[in-house]
């Protein structure tokens, strides 16, 4: 069982920072195109940034600018850097990390990271 653990998460006021970790004992992040998706309550879960095993970067258009996703291979962990956090950025953040092999899709999940932002 493949576990991704996610930490970092808390509550800031708006305007604050965080950086949120994603980390596998598991699986080799640099082969794999990581993802950070977030999901408010009552609404689906988003994409919010994702890396690809070449370093390809994308970003939702909500979080351009504030939010920064990065990879460190040393120590096999993915961060996501929010700056300028909003009360809309409030939401359970989600690792994800995929990968095409062959036919096949791998597809695995961490647990989920509560963000609130409020004043």
């Amino acid at each position: 069982q493949v576990q991704l653990v996610e930490s970092g998460g808390g509550l800031v006021q708006p305007g604050g920072s965080l950086r949120l970790s994603c980390a596998s004992s598991e699986i080799i992040f640099s082969i794999y195109t990581m993802g950070w998706y977030r999901q408010a309550p009552g609404k689906q879960r988003e994409s919010v940034a994702t890396i690809t095993s070449d370093g390809n970067t994308d970003y939702a258009d909500s979080v351009k600018g504030r939010f920064t996703i990065s990879r460190d291979s040393s120590k096999n962990t993915v961060y996501l850097q929010m700056n300028s956090l909003k009360p809309e950025d409030t939401a359970v953040y989600y690792c994800k990390a995929s990968r095409q092999l062959f036919s096949r899709q791998y597809v695995y999940w961490g647990q989920g990271t509560q963000v609130t932002i409020s004043s």
